[in-house]
């Protein structure tokens, strides 16, 4: 539409990828600052944080699954799978084991469920050829009720304080769970901007056809997206986890699919696939966030939140959008 031209225009000459949802996150941060006291607690900063953290880090698996060209709806679900596995295991050694040995079996289950899961939707779509779309809705629902089932729909606790020592811990004041989200972002973002796998990732979501006569293997390179992103679901699990010191098989990682989409969307990442940064995940995980805090600081109706959410994402892909030549 030519009235929404000049808007795009301007934004678009400060959006320049990550580099605009930081000034994006900037610009916020700014105005909740100055309109709300409670906003400027560090504690409340903190919090913050920490909340977006668990869907952060799975956010940067999904920039990889959508900078190959694919996308994963089943995260949540996977989320909420991995850490039912983690406990179910824990549940099922003796009283009489120690606490350490118990965190590490649950610690090992978590991840060994997430590359499971990671692995079947690869292979749906790699070896499969079913649509990314179709096939991790499909599991989107399989992982769910996995869970469902394991769990008899209910809650499980954790019995070993370990998780609580590591998931609650802080180290100079910052949960473990923000450093570990943070130092993720920043060694990936290396890897998908300078190592060759991660120029591979992006050359497969440019251009399937090009990329396989440049000699790559496109198949490997998707398949091994989605099993990263199965065991950063794991990962977080088990932090979540040690944040609550419990998991819940039908509420836990409700819409994070979205959440995670919608950062690597704000974060400058084209969904066609072909280019996206993690720096530019991490920004737009933290404006989410951001978002949601200021919201109910402010007072506005938790039914009406995800109308402000949904149109920040909008507003991203309006932006990003190609003029037609």
């Amino acid at each position: 539409m030519k009235w929404f031209a000049p808007i795009r225009t301007a934004a678009s000459r400060l959006s320049g990828g990550p580099a605009g949802a930081w000034l994006a996150l900037a610009l916020l941060l700014a105005v909740c600052a100055a309109t709300s006291e409670p906003f400027r607690n560090p504690q409340n900063l903190l919090n913050v944080a920490r909340q977006v953290s668990y869907g952060g880090i799975i956010a940067l698996g999904m920039t990889f699954v959508i900078v190959s060209g694919g996308i994963d709806l089943s995260v949540g679900s996977l989320f909420a799978l991995c850490g039912v596995a983690a406990l179910s295991a824990e549940a099922a050694l003796p009283s009489s084991a120690p606490p350490a040995a118990a965190f590490a079996v649950a610690a090992l289950a978590a991840p060994a469920t997430g590359l499971l899961g990671g692995a079947v939707n690869g292979a749906a779509v790699v070896a499969g050829k079913v649509p990314p779309f179709i096939a991790t809705l499909g599991t989107y629902s399989v992982f769910r009720s996995l869970a469902l089932w394991w769990a008899d729909s209910g809650t499980l606790v954790a019995k070993s304080p370990v998780f609580g020592a590591v998931g609650g811990a802080s180290v100079l004041g910052v949960p473990v769970p923000v450093w570990t989200f943070v130092a993720l972002a920043a060694a990936l973002d290396v890897a998908l901007a300078r190592t060759p796998w991660g120029r591979h990732v992006a050359a497969s979501g440019a251009s399937e056809r090009v990329a396989l006569f440049s000699g790559i293997r496109v198949g490997r390179v998707r398949f091994g997206a989605y099993v990263l992103t199965g065991l950063l679901c794991a990962l977080s699990s088990v932090l979540f986890i040690g944040r609550l010191d419990s998991i819940s098989s039908s509420n836990a990682g409700l819409l994070y699919e979205l959440d995670a989409i919608a950062a690597v969307v704000i974060g400058g990442a084209a969904m066609s696939g072909g280019s996206g940064t993690l720096r530019g995940t991490l920004a737009g995980a933290l404006l989410l966030g951001v978002i949601s805090n200021i919201l109910d600081l402010w007072g506005v109706n938790v039914s009406l939140q995800g109308c402000v959410k949904g149109a920040v994402v909008v507003f991203s892909v309006l932006v990003q959008r190609k003029r037609p030549s």
